[in-house]
This record gives C-alpha cells, structure tokens and sequence, in this order.
C-alpha cells in the first residue's frame, strides 16, 4: 500500500468514459465533491502518474463531462481506455479547511476501539451510494475486512496526529461481516 503521508501518492478524481463522436472529444466522469473541480488540475494522470488528459475546453452532460482534449487521440484510442481512471497528486489538491479532512486520507490510518485495543487498519473508503464506509482490515491474520458506517455515532474519532481511528464497536462489525460466523441481529 502506498504510503498515505506521502504529499505525490496519486488521488483517484474521475474516469475517462469513452469517446464522444469522432472529433477527438472524450466523456469524462468526475468523482470529486463538487463536479467541475475535475477541471482544476493543469493535468489528469494515469496510474503512473504520467499526464494522460490536458483539458482545452469542456461541456457538461447528463452524467459526465465531454471534453475537447488539448492534444487529440482518434476515437478508437479514447474507446479503448474506457473506464482508465484519472488522477492527481495529493499535493495538487487545496488544503483541507480547518476542522476538515480528505477522506483519502484515513486510508492506512490505525483503528482502534473506543478502550485504544488496536482493531486493525483502515483498508479503503468506499461509498456504493448511501454513504461513506470504512473498509477495515483486521488487526488479526486471516480474518476478513468488514465495513463501517462512517457516521459519528459509529466512528466517534478521528485523529491524524496520532494516525488513528476510533470505532465504537468494531467487534460487532467485524462480527456481522464474517460468513463464517451465525447472523446476529443488531442493537
């Protein structure tokens, strides 16, 4: 896993989305907070960090963007990275306000349980529509990663000076997760 201090680990911010007609024009999907701030990058890179798309000009539609890329590629070269994910370096993103953070930034982060016993580490962040959740990887070998609600009552702490996540009852997650354990019915 890539070191999540490290101020060049690339930040996942869109996908490319195929082509768009047969001029050069690409259909990009934004996953940043707020949409068009895709654009705000001098470059997108791809996994190696190399420039991937340079943006001359872009339309918003329905579900994603249409861009006119700065240096053109044929039709058949955008339908081909379908789905290519586009990045930035961390260091590129504005600084969070205060008392705020990046979400990104909890991955690799310790977890631990509201007595300080060492739950595991934070896996990924993951949203499949209803809000975030922390995927967990268990501090206990063989065990599998199981996800949290990453609301307050659940995740009562954040701390990034110490690297460390609180969670109100990881057990009982990690419990609910496990296949291989009975379903048990929640408080």
């Amino acid at each position: 896993m890539a070191n999540p201090t490290d101020p060049a680990r690339l930040i996942v911010v869109g996908a490319l989305a195929g082509a768009h007609g047969v001029r050069g024009d690409v259909r990009v999907r934004s996953f940043t907070d707020e949409a068009e701030a895709i654009f705000d990058f001098d470059a997108l890179l791809d996994e190696a960090g190399k420039p991937l798309l340079k943006v001359a000009r872009y339309r918003p539609a329905s579900d994603h963007f249409i861009v006119t890329p700065a240096t053109p590629r044929q039709k058949e070269e955008w339908d081909a990275m379908k789905g290519v994910k586009l990045h930035v370096s961390r260091s590129d993103l504005p600084p969070a306000d205060e008392d705020e953070f990046y979400v990104e930034d909890l991955v690799g982060l310790n977890v631990a349980d509201t007595a300080g016993n060492k739950a595991g580490t934070v896996k990924s962040v993951q949203n499949f529509g209803a809000g975030d959740l922390l995927e967990i990887a268990p501090a206990a070998a063989g065990e599998p990663a199981y996800f949290v609600p990453f609301t307050l009552e659940d995740v009562p702490g954040v701390d990034f000076e110490q690297r460390q996540v609180t969670l109100k009852d990881p057990q009982v997650w990690a419990d609910q997760s496990d296949p291989r354990k009975p379903e048990t019915a929640r408080d």
